[in-house]
């Protein structure tokens, strides 16, 4: 079950908004830690076992220019219920293993977006 709306009405008649989501995850580690998480990602085949799941809209990596200790992973998904059986599959605890082994510390930020 959905915890936040996915469609809605705006004060336009008739007009259907939906929502989809966005994540941006912060992950922070030392001595290089989080490009050797991400670059094992890709070469494992976890983060195209998540762009390829239903209801995935993106899933990139970035580097930051100001801290060369951190990843930004931003995921987009087209709403709830499909955020919800990623983080439930067997993809997502080989992911948090991963983020263990290289000791790494995580951010999130949600953001709920209209698709008109």
């Amino acid at each position: 079950m959905n915890k936040f709306p996915v469609c809605g009405n705006n004060s336009k008649k008739g007009m259907v908004i939906i929502l989809s989501i966005a994540l941006n995850l912060y992950y922070k580690g030392k001595n290089g830690a989080a490009k050797m998480f991400m670059e094992e990602m890709e070469k494992s085949g976890l983060a195209d076992k998540a762009r390829n799941k239903d209801g995935n809209e993106g899933y990139e990596y970035f580097y930051s220019v100001r801290d060369k200790e951190t990843i930004l992973l931003v995921e987009r998904w087209k709403d709830d219920d499909a955020l919800h059986f990623h983080h439930n599959s067997e993809d997502m605890k080989n992911q948090a293993k991963l983020k263990d082994k290289y000791e790494l510390t995580l951010e999130v930020k949600r953001y709920v977006t209209e698709n008109n």
